[in-house]
């Protein structure tokens, strides 16, 4: 009954709803997942955002941090500079001898000349010191402000650190987001190519239905009934009777048989469902039929094993031709 490899799909309205039913879901999936992208778009240009924020505090804090080191080498060096010029001072008043202020006040010639010289020198010890204390208070100042600035730039490090772990996962995120959408799109054209080849191939199987008609009722002629045959009676062996429906159709009770094998009908055309093989002697080849847990089928195939009111009706799998398996059914023929 089939003698070559099966072709794709099936051949009639039920194949191509299936695929118009698996596209219309891809649409859905690839609508969903275009939404989806839009979002990361958002989360991901917030991201940006965020990391190019903490690269200008980041900038701001070492321009900060700069200058307070600075302030601090200042004032370092300042105390230095203090520091020497006090010691310097005090060597002075030692090698001068006017150390005490007793000595200061005996040896002056006046008390005016007393007077000023114990006020010059409270005035270079207190300038000493006032110049040491400003000096010690702007370290402390600047050492704080250093530690401070160094536990800022430390808390910044980590949240750079981690927008930037976040902008790389949504741009991976979004990359795969847009490989999935290219996917969906891929998988959309390859089911409506197999929606043209079907509609095609069901196209086909009309018109070559209609040619085999035509062939059938321009061949076929009707047997010649002899005076002595006329009343004979029908042989048992006759097929199954058919009954005339008032729409114009006729009924016949057949028994249908299940089955998935691959090949070509031999009519040419390629196995799919709704293609029956039957015995032409019975059911022209190219007769529509409509089949009770079936559905519509056409006459498109014989086969050595279909003799009589026998029917086979393919099926997509193994599993649903067993479920099928061997029925007796009234079918309708138009």
């Amino acid at each position: 009954m089939l003698a070559a490899p099966a072709a794709s799909g099936a051949i009639t309205s039920h194949g191509v709803a299936g695929l118009r039913a698996h596209d219309a879901a891809l649409a859905a999936k690839s609508r969903s997942a275009v939404l989806g992208l839009y979002s990361l778009d958002e989360q991901l240009a917030s991201a940006q955002s965020r990391l190019a924020s903490l690269h200008a505090q980041q900038q701001s804090l070492r321009a900060e941090r700069a200058a307070v080191a600075h302030q601090l080498a200042v004032a370092k060096h300042g105390t230095q500079i203090s520091q020497a010029r006090l010691g310097a001072r005090l060597r002075q008043l030692y090698e001068q001898g006017n150390v005490e202020p007793l000595e200061i006040v005996f040896g002056a010639k006046s008390l005016d000349e007393a007077l000023t010289n114990l006020d010059s020198l409270s005035r270079a010890t207190g300038q000493g010191e006032d110049i040491l204390r400003v000096l010690t208070a702007a370290r402390a100042s600047a050492s704080s402000a250093a530690r401070t600035l160094a536990s800022k730039d430390a808390a910044l490090a980590d949240a750079t650190q981690a927008a930037e772990a976040t902008a790389t996962a949504l741009a991976a995120q979004r990359a795969a987001r847009n490989a999935y959408i290219g996917s969906l799109a891929a998988q959309r054209r390859l089911t409506q190519q197999q929606i043209s080849t079907v509609v095609a191939q069901a196209n086909a199987a009309r018109v070559r239905s209609a040619q085999l008609a035509r062939v059938s009722a321009a061949t076929a002629a009707p047997a010649p009934i002899s005076a002595s045959s006329a009343s004979a009676p029908l042989e048992s062996s006759a097929p199954a009777p058919q009954e005339t429906l008032p729409s114009g159709g006729s009924s016949i009770t057949v028994s249908a048989t299940g089955y998935a094998l691959p090949g070509r009908t031999a009519t040419g055309l390629p196995v799919g469902w709704g293609v029956v093989a039957v015995d032409p002697s019975v059911i022209p080849l190219g007769t529509h039929m409509s089949i009770p847990g079936y559905g519509e089928a056409v006459a498109a195939d014989t086969g050595g094993a279909i003799i009589g009111s026998t029917i086979d009706l393919w099926f997509p799998s193994v599993a649903q031709a067993n479920a099928w398996g061997r029925r007796t059914v009234t079918i309708t023929l138009h």
